[in-house]
């Protein structure tokens, strides 16, 4: 299935991270909409009740007080004939209109209330023209006297409708008052409910994102994953399918397409092995059959050579005086040409043998495997007069073959003794120190002489093997040592090249590794600050 289709399919893990806080976002914001607009209107009908309905209701009692008030200043006054009986009169006019304008203010949103105090004060006012005012305008202060039945009883009428008003407005009131307490009610009921069912939805939606999330990423990385392992663990054949969203299933895609390569590639391993393995087969044969040149070099090769030079010899020896001397000189060239070739297999011996046969692997010093070259080139060294400056301190301690390392001293001072200058007395000069770069230590040494040198366009070609930079007559030589010098030395892990700079002879410069904790690392560093 292409990991490009659209749909559910086609969301990334950062896309059902999105999808997962937007759901979430959704569920929050309505829920707090809906807690909001309760307790919006929980707000609004405590207000009500608090601010609205009982402050009315009691004002509603000072205005039914003042006027039970009034009625009953009238009565004492009709009966005294008193003035001091009307101040309750007066003082309750007051207290009817102030509560009047308090109910008022109270009720302007509630026109079904404001009609109960319109009714009252309607009957109140007439009670008051029917029957107050006049009874009052008839009793002379002082002398009582009897009232009109008819005036008493049209007051009494009046005062029990006003009764029957108070009653109604009471009850109103009352009503108005219950219904806020039960829309209050009503309305925490509905906010619990609410809340509940945020919960509810909370837990819902919580538990329908976990499989949600199992199901689009932890099972398609677990499948993934366990391919994986399978994979690792050799079942290289098994292809990968993809699952999930859409970047988990390019992921799978790009494993697989390893996968794949990985098989292609270790196909192609296994039949460059089994060619390999055929060559390495064809190289044992080919070392067997150089061990075997090597043994006929050394013992069958050289025998002959050793009798064409013998026989030479005697021919000389025995017939010299027949001979003239052209005849004299052929057995010499003979003789010489047999010599060369056996110190020329000799050689060839040598440079062959280097790291593959008779190898040793131990700790050597240097300046010992130096004090063995010199013994080998005493008798050179004396017949040239030369002189070799050695370091100031003791040389340091490699991992190498202590023959090895001796014959790269003999070849390098040997050289320097050979190639010297008419009527000079060679001097060498050896020098060592420790130098360090970031990848790894090496000890640094220096050949140095005063011979005849060697030009720079040739600094690489000595080290090839049968190189000559003279004729035979005038060095000997094989134009094999500096090539065994270069082997020797990449071989126990250095390198070796010509100081072209230097001008007065000639300077070879190699390197060999650093023995870890050779004893000669602080004297070398110490002499060279």
């Amino acid at each position: 299935m292409s990991p490009d289709q659209r749909g559910i399919r086609a969301l990334t893990v950062q896309g059902w991270q999105y999808v997962v806080l937007a759901v979430t976002g959704v569920v929050v914001l309505l829920g707090g909409i809906a807690v909001a607009v309760l307790l919006q209107r929980t707000d609004q009908v405590s207000n009500q009740l608090i601010n609205e309905i009982q402050p009315a209701r009691v004002a509603a009692y000072q205005l039914q007080a003042a006027l039970r008030d009034q009625e009953t200043a009238v009565r004492g006054y009709l009966i005294a004939a008193d003035e001091q009986f009307l101040l309750p009169y007066d003082e309750g006019r007051v207290v009817e209109q102030r509560a009047a304008a308090d109910i008022r203010q109270l009720e302007q949103a509630r026109p079904d209330l404001l009609q109960d105090l319109d009714a009252i004060e309607q009957a109140s006012g007439a009670w008051r023209v029917e029957y107050a005012e006049p009874v009052m305008a008839d009793v002379r202060p002082g002398t009582p006297g009897p009232v009109d039945t008819a005036l008493t009883d049209i007051g009494k009428r009046d005062f029990d409708t006003l009764r029957t008003l108070f009653d109604t407005q009471n009850e109103h009131l009352t009503q108005a008052r219950d219904q806020g307490v039960a829309e209050l009610q009503r309305i925490r009921t509905l906010r619990n409910a609410v809340l509940l069912g945020m919960a509810v939805t909370f837990a819902v939606t919580i538990v329908a994102l976990a499989v949600l999330l199992r199901r689009a990423l932890v099972r398609p990385l677990s499948q993934l994953a366990e391919s994986c392992r399978r994979i690792a663990g050799g079942n290289f054949g098994e292809k990968i399918v993809p699952h999930g969203p859409r970047d988990i299933r390019l992921i799978s895609l790009d494993v697989d397409n390893m996968r794949q390569r990985i098989v292609a590639e270790l196909e192609a391993s296994r039949a460059a092995t089994e060619t390999l393995d055929q060559q390495a087969e064809e190289l044992r044969r080919s070392n067997a059959e150089l061990e075997q040149f090597a043994y006929v070099a050394s013992h069958d090769l050289q025998e002959p050579l050793r009798k064409v030079a013998s026989f030479c010899q005697l021919l000389e020896k025995r017939y010299g005086d027949k001979l003239d001397e052209r005849g004299i000189e052929y057995i010499g060239f003979a003789v010489d040409g047999a010599k060369r070739m056996q110190v020329l297999i000799n050689d060839l011996l040598t440079f062959s043998r280097v790291g593959r046969l008779n190898a040793t692997e131990s700790e050597v010093d240097l300046g010992a495997a130096l004090d063995a070259a010199l013994g080998n080139l005493s008798a050179a060294i004396e017949e040239s007069g030369a002189v070799v400056d050695r370091p100031a301190v003791a040389l340091p301690t490699i991992n190498g073959d202590p023959t090895l390392l001796t014959m790269l001293w003999q070849n390098l001072i040997g050289n320097a003794v050979k190639f010297r200058r008419d009527g000079v007395a060679p001097h060498i000069v050896i020098d060592c120190d420790r130098e360090v770069d970031d990848e790894s230590t090496n000890w640094s040494f220096t050949v140095t002489d005063n011979g005849i040198g060697i030009a720079p366009e040739f600094a690489e070609k000595v080290f090839v093997i049968f190189q000559r930079l003279h004729g035979r007559d005038a060095y000997t030589g094989t134009g094999i040592g500096l090539a065994l010098c270069k082997k020797i030395v990449e071989h126990h892990g250095g390198t070796i090249e010509i100081d072209t700079s230097f001008q007065e002879g000639t300077r070879f410069r190699f390197t060999l590794p650093v023995t870890e904790g050779d004893t000669a690392d602080t004297a070398l560093e110490g002499s060279a600050s």
